[in-house]
Order: C-alpha cells, then sequence, then structure tokens
C-alpha cells in the first residue's frame, strides 16, 4: 500500500509539472512574437531567461533544461528577425541565456538531489516511528483512543515523546512520557523506556512497583551511556495510568509529568496528582510513588500530553491555552479532538513547535461492571480525587 500511495504521488507530481510547463512556454512564445514585432533598438530576447527560471520552481532538471533550450531558440528566431545572428549584440544575448539557463538547470538537479535526500531521511525517520511507535489501537477494550506525535526536527518525525498502552488482566495500562532533549539525540532513550514498559507492564500488579522498575531501567542505562558532561542532567518525566475494565476509575502514578485532563461535557479539569521526581533522579523503590485515583465514568475522556504542548509560544511569546482552547471540543470523539487541537496548536505557533509534542485521548465508551465493593468515587461541584501511598 506504502509503494502504490509512493507511486500514485510521483505520478500526480509528474502531470502537476507537466501542466505548469505551459507557463514558461507560453512566456516565451509572447516574448518571442512582441520581440519581432517590436523596434529594432528594443530588445526584449534577454528576459527570456526567466523562462528556465519559473520551470526550476517545480520542474526537474530535465523538464528545466528543454525550456532552457526553448528560450535559446526563441533567442535565435529573434535575431533572425533584428539583423541577424552574427550581430554581436545577438551572440551576446545568445551566449548569456545559454549560462544562465545552464546554470537554472545546476541548481535544479541540487535542489532534485536534496529533495530525495529528504524523502530519504523522512522515510527512515517514519520507519524508526512504526517500530518505537507502535500506533495505538483505536479500541482498546472498553476505551476509545486516539494519539498524536509531532516532531520538532523538521526532518524527523520522531523525537524524545512516547507513549504506548498494552493490556493487562484486568484493565488497561497506557505511558506517556518525555525525555529531556529533542528531536534525533533523545530517540535512544525513548527506545530504553518503551522497551522497559511494554516488558514491565505485564509483571508489576501496581503502578509504583512499575514505576519502580522502569527507574532501574533508565538508572542502567545511564549508568553505561549517559556522557560525562552530562551526568544528572538526562532523565524522563513519565505518567503511568491504568484504566480497570470494572470500575469506573483510573488510577495514576506521576514521574514529573504533567496532569492529564479530564473532559466532561462543557469542562475540561486538571486531574490533581502527587508527582515523584523523573526517572533517572534517584528514586529507588515503590515507597517513592504515590497512586492518585479519579471518577472515570462512561462518555468521560482523558487527555494525556507533554510539555512541548502546554510550551508552545506564539510570536508574542505567549504559551498555548491549552485548557481553555481544549474545553471547547469536549463533546468530540478522541480522534476529533485531536483533529482540532493540532490545528489550533500549530497555527498558534506558527506552524511548527520548538519541542516534540505528543498526546493521547481516552474515552470510556462502555459502561463497566462496577464491584459494588471497591466503591464509586463521587464527583460533582469540583473535581474529587483519592490518592494512596505505596508502601
Amino acid at each position: 500500500m506504502a509503494a502504490q500511495q509512493r507511486f500514485a504521488n510521483l505520478r500526480q507530481s509528474w502531470q502537476s509539472s507537466h501542466a505548469l510547463l505551459v507557463i514558461p512556454v507560453v512566456l516565451i512564445l509572447v516574448i518571442t512574437v512582441v520581440d519581432i514585432r517590436s523596434p529594432a533598438d528594443v530588445h526584449l530576447g534577454p528576459a527570456l531567461v526567466i523562462a528556465p527560471a519559473i520551470a526550476a520552481s517545480f520542474a526537474g532538471p530535465l523538464l528545466t533544461g528543454f525550456i532552457g533550450v526553448l528560450a535559446l531558440a526563441a533567442q535565435a528566431i529573434i535575431g533572425v528577425f533584428h539583423g541577424g545572428l552574427a550581430t554581436t549584440n545577438h551572440m551576446v544575448q545568445l551566449v548569456t541565456i545559454a549560462v544562465l539557463s545552464v546554470l537554472v538547470v545546476f541548481l535544479s538537479a541540487v535542489r532534485e538531489w536534496r529533495s530525495r535526500q529528504l524523502a530519504q531521511v523522512r522515510s527512515v525517520s517514519e520507519a524508526a516511528q512504526h517500530v518505537l511507535l507502535w500506533p495505538l489501537p483505536d479500541r482498546i477494550g472498553p476505551l476509545q483512543v486516539a494519539c498524536l506525535y509531532l516532531a520538532a526536527e523538521e526532518e524527523a518525525q520522531i523525537g524524545g515523546d512516547l507513549y504506548a498502552a498494552t493490556r493487562t488482566e484486568h484493565g488497561t495500562r497506557v505511558m506517556i512520557g518525555d525525555v529531556r532533549g529533542k528531536g534525533l539525540p533523545a530517540i535512544g532513550e525513548a527506545a530504553l523506556l518503551l522497551g522497559a514498559f511494554r516488558e514491565a507492564a505485564h509483571q508489576h500488579t501496581t503502578l509504583p512497583a512499575l514505576a519502580a522498575g522502569l527507574e532501574q531501567s533508565v538508572t542502567r542505562y545511564l549508568a553505561d551511556f549517559e556522557p560525562k558532561d552530562e551526568a544528572g542532567e538526562r532523565f524522563a518525566t513519565t505518567l503511568l495510568l491504568e484504566v480497570p475494565d470494572e470500575d469506573p476509575v483510573t488510577r495514576l502514578t506521576s514521574c514529573g509529568h504533567p496532569p492529564p485532563l479530564l473532559l466532561r461535557p462543557g469542562e475540561a479539569l486538571t486531574v490533581l496528582v502527587h508527582p515523584a521526581p523523573p526517572l533517572g533522579v534517584g528514586s529507588t523503590g515503590p515507597e517513592d510513588y504515590t497512586i492518585d485515583v479519579f471518577s472515570f465514568e462512561p462518555g468521560d475522556t482523558l487527555l494525556l500530553y507533554t510539555d512541548g504542548v502546554i510550551e508552545a509560544r506564539d510570536p508574542a511569546g505567549g504559551f498555548y491555552p491549552f485548557t481553555e482552547r481544549t474545553a471547547q471540543w469536549t463533546d468530540a470523539s478522541p480522534e476529533t479532538l485531536l483533529h482540532h487541537i493540532r490545528r489550533d496548536l500549530l497555527a498558534h505557533a506558527g506552524g511548527r513547535l520548538d519541542d516534540d509534542a505528543a498526546l493521547i485521548a481516552i474515552r470510556r465508551t462502555t459502561a463497566p461492571h462496577t464491584s459494588r465493593r471497591h466503591g464509586k468515587i463521587p464527583h460533582g461541584g469540583g473535581f474529587r480525587h483519592r490518592s494512596a501511598t505505596s508502601h
């Protein structure tokens, strides 16, 4: 399918280039006719070089060279009608158009070579993204899920932000994280953390134990690969989420990561969390991490994000008003919600982010069969939650 899509794109590009060739060809004809009909002391021939220059903006070197040859032939025709080709003036014009056309063709070839390099880099980064950041399914148990990744690097589609989800015996566990740094240099730490989560999520019964296991993996990695001049400066913020199938709640452990938003009709609420330090800065055991538990009813949407979203600035330096903007789309499906946020965020930042950004929208779509012995966490009037520290 990918090969067919690339072929379709190339075919469309080829057709567009050939359609645009009408512009320089018509320009050559107009200049030639006007110059021939003009007085002998009026010389419009040098303007013919505009044609290959225009062609180079959308065509490859071969088509640009073809337009250059047409421009040179048009100048020769003009010379025949205005005193012959042997005149010094026409010889200079012919040489000038020939030299400039060759230069334009060379620049077109360089541009095409750079475009191919860029396409190759993007293809590799896209493959790396699919290997590291496995696409999340649209449905995970009773949850409807959508995800979005925006890389800061112009030639990459992956950086230091990460997310993953996995099914466990009684529910779904989700991780979103942000490795210090951005773009390609942060991919190593992101790959380590993703691999560690996918394995450890099935080995630890509680989120604090899972967080402690991830801390050990990150600590071992940094001991082996952290540059000496960056000692103590490499870390990762992480948010670990557990959504039971049978209870209308969500359990959360934060390792220095921004708290999620809980979206209900007409309101966006920031979840109150008790964050532990980021992974890689010295936490040692499950007792260092806290579980925050809050209500997550059918129809509610949880929005997880990295700091590249809330720290995006407009040209005047203002931060993106994430909570206020998101409150406009609380009734939207997860996919539509992220579509709105992406468009609004890039418009706020002028089309390009200075840091990687990732978002996950999770909506509970099916009423769970609540176990009454666990109780129901109330909500209303304000956003209430309960927390417990693991010992």
